[in-house]
């Protein structure tokens, strides 16, 4: 009797790569992650798109994803049309009072609504919050420091306390909140503008979150930049300190939030290149990853992964 003939699966190539994801699947589940959504994926259509899908993914891969936005090119923008000035110092965006009132519309009133309604293309549930919301974010007025000196840059916010109550409370209910990085003040009844890739840290703090992740424009940092477009896949809290008085100013925040998060709890902080589309999936559920990962001192990296010296930087 002669063997059955095996029926050819185009599909098995599928099925390989969703058992590869098994592992990360399982080490990730239940565990909450929080998104910062910036860069060029804030502005071009299909990274837009692609991002949602990574969020929905994760909400229905047994994880507890948490995005924060803030809306650089959207701000900017409108600003230009009311005829007020972008301005930069230190990396953050100076913001008077004129332009707070521009900040907190496109925040909360444009980018906002614009990612819920991606996210809630794929079923109920994406709920949008600022940080004014249920006392989410509260904050103090910052002051930059520029050569040593406190530079005053309006209303820009310095947090000093976070309630989860509320993006808990959407969590168990199985929603995905999106957070827009705007906080109540805490001594003059204002809002402040608050810088995302902080509050995005700050927040993933104070949830116990596994996991945060920051969307750039770039792959991550560079060994030893212009020399070299070679990515530090890994690095300690320590090694990243020794960094940063290198790093290009908008990288700075980014960075400071990634240190602040894994030396206050959170397992790992993940630079990812924004302008890959899937990069949030590519990161959580492979081995190589693609982007520059920071952990807590005390971990064991590979030598390659040691000699750090710089980064391209990135504008925000």
């Amino acid at each position: 009797m002669s063997q059955p003939t095996t029926r050819k699966h185009t599909a098995l190539p599928k099925a390989r790569i969703l058992i590869e994801a098994l592992p990360w699947l399982t080490r990730h589940h239940g565990k909450t992650v929080v998104v910062k959504f910036g860069g060029n994926a804030m502005v071009d259509d299909e990274l837009k798109a692609a991002f949602a899908q990574d969020v929905v993914f994760l909400r229905h891969a047994g994880l507890r994803p948490v995005v924060v936005h803030g809306g650089g090119p959207q701000i900017s923008a409108q600003l230009d049309r009311h005829g007020l000035v972008s301005e930069f110092k230190a990396g953050l965006r100076v913001t008077t009072d004129d332009a707070m009132d521009v900040v907190r519309m496109v925040l909360a009133g444009q980018v906002q609504r614009e990612l819920v309604g991606l996210l809630n293309r794929h079923g109920p549930l994406a709920v949008g919050m600022t940080g004014e919301d249920a006392h989410l974010m509260s904050a103090t007025k910052h002051f930059a420091e520029i050569d040593g000196e406190q530079v005053d840059i309006g209303r820009v916010g310095q947090i000093t306390e976070i309630d989860t109550g509320a993006v808990r409370a959407l969590l168990d209910d199985g929603r995905i909140p999106v957070v827009s990085s705007i906080a109540r003040s805490v001594d003059d009844g204002h809002v402040y503008n608050v810088n995302a890739d902080t509050a995005a840290a700050a927040l993933a703090v104070a949830l116990g979150a596994e996991t945060l992740m920051v969307l750039t424009d770039v792959e991550g940092l560079y060994a030893d930049w212009p020399n070299s477009d070679e990515v530090i896949s890994k690095l300690t809290a320590s090694q990243l300190e020794k960094l940063l008085p290198e790093l290009a100013s908008g990288m700075v925040p980014k960075m400071e939030g990634c240190l602040y998060a894994v030396r206050h709890g959170v397992t790992t902080a993940r630079v990812l290149d924004g302008r890959v589309p899937h990069s949030i999936l590519l990161e959580i559920f492979t081995d190589e990853g693609i982007g520059t990962m920071v952990l807590p001192d005390g971990t064991a990296i590979g030598k390659d992964d040691q000699d750090s010296k710089g980064d391209k930087g990135e504008d925000q």
